[in-house]
Formats: C-alpha cells, sequence, structure tokens
C-alpha cells in the first residue's frame, strides 16, 4: 500500500466515496474508511440505493414495521433511504466539525422522476432536508434547466445543495450562475451565509464513453489517437470555469459576506475502459479545493498504486482546449455528446429509481401481516 490517498488530501482534494448501504454503517465499514482510508464525505444516487436495498441486507425489520404501518412504497423508500443517509451523517460529524463544515458530507437525490419539474424539485429539497434533519447534508439536484431555478431557490432558503449530472462546460457555468444567485437571495433575507455549502459534481468518465464510442467508430490513426483525452480535458476546462468565476467581483462581495465557493466535484470517475490506467480520473484530476468521490473500486486501486505527483490541472488548459477542437474537427459534435449524456443520466437514475420501487413494493407485499 502507498500513501497515495493521503498525498492526495494533501493536495486539497477531498476524498468522498460514492457509496453507500446500510451493511457498510453497521458492519463499521465506513467508519474504517474514514479513519485508514482518509474519507470525508460520502455521496448516494438512486442507483446505489437501488443496490443496496435490493441486496436486502440489513432492511429487513425496517421493511416489516413499514409493512405493518401499511405506508406506500414511495414513503417506505424515503424512510428507509433517509435513516441510511441520517446514520452516516452521524459517523462523519467529527469530519463536519473539525473542517468547519466543508467535508464530512452525506448527499441525497431528490427522486429523479421530478429532473425536468422545479417546483415539485424544490418541495422535495425541502422535504429532504426536514427529514434528514442533519446539518452536514447535501441535497442533489440535477442540474437540468428545470434544476438551475430549483438550486438558486433552494441555496436561497439556506439548504445546501450537491449539483448533479453536469457534463457540460456551459451547464457549469450556468450552475455557479444558479449558486451565486442563491446566496445572493440568502443574503438578502438575512441568512448565515458561512452556513450554505455546495458542491457541483462534473461527471467524468461517461464523457470519454460517448466520444469514443464515436472515435472508434471513424476508425481513423487520428480519432484513435484522440481516445481517452475528452473526459480529462473537459474536466480540466470546467477547473479553469471555476477559477475565472470565483476571482470575480461578484464572487469578492459574497465572499466577504461569509460566503463559501461552490467546490467542483469530479463524480463518475470509475474508469470504464480496460485500456486505461484505473486511477486515471484520480491521478490527472488533482488540484486544490476539488472533491473526488470515487467507488470503492477506484479508492482501493488509488491507495494501492495511484500516483498523485501534485496539481494535475492547472497550466494543462490550453492542451485541454486543443484535445477538444481536435474531437469537435472530426465531426464529432461537443453539444450533441453533452445532450446525449445529460439525457441518458436522468433515464438511468430514473430507471433504478423505478426498479427500487417495484422491488420494495414487492417486499412490503411480502412482508405485510395478515389482516387481525
Amino acid at each position: 500500500m502507498t500513501d497515495a490517498l493521503k498525498r492526495l488530501s494533501d493536495e486539497g482534494v477531498a476524498i468522498w466515496l460514492d457509496d453507500l448501504s446500510r451493511k457498510r454503517i453497521t458492519s463499521g465499514n465506513l467508519a474504517e474508511l474514514i479513519d485508514q482510508q482518509h474519507v470525508v464525505g460520502v455521496t448516494t444516487n438512486p442507483s446505489i440505493f437501488q443496490k443496496a436495498i435490493s441486496s436486502g441486507d440489513g432492511y429487513e425489520q425496517q421493511l416489516a414495521d413499514l409493512a405493518a404501518r401499511k405506508v406506500t412504497v414511495e414513503e417506505a423508500i424515503r424512510m428507509i433511504t433517509t435513516a441510511d443517509v441520517r446514520d452516516a451523517a452521524d459517523i462523519l460529524r467529527p469530519v463536519f466539525d473539525a473542517t468547519g463544515g466543508q467535508d464530512g458530507r452525506v448527499s441525497i437525490e431528490v427522486d429523479p422522476r421530478l429532473a425536468h419539474h422545479t417546483t415539485p424539485t424544490i418541495a422535495e429539497a425541502k422535504q429532504l432536508a426536514w427529514l434528514v434533519d442533519r446539518p452536514n447534508t447535501l441535497i442533489k439536484i440535477p442540474a437540468t434547466k428545470a434544476g438551475l431555478p430549483a438550486i438558486t431557490e433552494v441555496i436561497g432558503l439556506g439548504i445546501s445543495v450537491n449539483v448533479t449530472l453536469i457534463f457540460s462546460l456551459e451547464r457549469y457555468r450556468e450552475v455557479m450562475d444558479a449558486y451565486l444567485a442563491g446566496l445572493e437571495k440568502a443574503k438578502a433575507a438575512g441568512l448565515d451565509l458561512s452556513l450554505i455549502r455546495s458542491v457541483a459534481s462534473f461527471f467524468v468518465s461517461r464523457v470519454d464513453t460517448e466520444i469514443d464510442k464515436r472515435l472508434e467508430k471513424l476508425g481513423t490513426d487520428e480519432a484513435k489517437a484522440l481516445k481517452g483525452k475528452a473526459a480529462l480535458a473537459n474536466a480540466r476546462l470546467a477547473y479553469e470555469a471555476y477559477e475565472e468565476v470565483f476571482s470575480s467581483d461578484r464572487w469578492a462581495a459574497l465572499d466577504k459576506a461569509g460566503a463559501n465557493k461552490q467546490r467542483p466535484l469530479w463524480a463518475s470517475t470509475g474508469v470504464k475502459d480496460p485500456a486505461f490506467k484505473d486511477t486515471l480520473y484520480v491521478d490527472e484530476l488533482v488540484a486544490p479545493g476539488t472533491v473526488n468521490t470515487m467507488p470503492e473500486a477506484t479508492l482501493e486501486a488509488t491507495a494501492d498504486h495511484g500516483a498523485i505527483t501534485g496539481d494535475t490541472v492547472r497550466g494543462t488548459y490550453d492542451a485541454a482546449r486543443a484535445d477538444l477542437e481536435a474531437i469537435g474537427k472530426l465531426g464529432i459534435s461537443y453539444d450533441d455528446v453533452v445532450r446525449v449524456l445529460e439525457d441518458e443520466g436522468v433515464e438511468k437514475f430514473e430507471a433504478s429509481w423505478n426498479d427500487l420501487l417495484k422491488s420494495t413494493e414487492a417486499e412490503l407485499a411480502r412482508l405485510a401481516p395478515s389482516e387481525g
């Protein structure tokens, strides 16, 4: 084992685990990862909960109690998922306290079926914040067109947000704008800006998956030479945009009022292509003030053989732009790629949520007590 995870932390990258289950909580595994692997946060999504709850590990008693109360399947899922998030938040509370609220965070997502509806997303975010009732929670809101005004509104209410499913640089700028607008609303309402936190989850590996598929189809040497370049270029240019926005006059006024920067969070950092090094999206995205949320396999791979050599983002912007331009010149439309990825991202989470509804409904029916 190297101490690559410590080096990563020392470079200003917060290591979060992209997974949660009741077994992970009750077995002491999460506490162990915090203690030994420099993990300082947890992210969840509908797919993670679908996998955890469908495994059945640790959920039987709560499901039986919910079945006895004859709750709806939607209510059952919310009671189960918020219980896990609350327990994980309690385990991470010392980290939250030690970092002044920056880390020690657990994210929970609004119902993915609301991704294209602003008002229900706001209502769901408020409800989740109330249900979990922990200061170290982040409510996840997707960066869809309908999600942007919801982000502003929810931040304006003083609720901390993890903005998810960001694929394009243009949308990322809109997300940062929505965050600043939310802080301005919160400031006007007299709220303490220092208590509001946000991360912007910029998705990485899926960009390579989609673009490399198109490069492969072209089949030329020029196209093949660009495989594995797009995701890193996209993420690095996102960091350039972050530096720009958070050194603006608009930000300076909020900074003076005690506001916190919205940190870029590298999401989808598990490598999908076996031809690439399994720590690619960790080693090559080291920059201060970022978060990298990793599936456990990526966390273990980084601990074992990650090559953390200092900042691998700043100073790369011209090369990153050149890579994306070269891909564009081959006829691959960046705008089309990011649109496809956003649509697919929402659809995948919705499909996982629907699977979770079905499997939970079946469990509730199985465990329902006979009348009497």
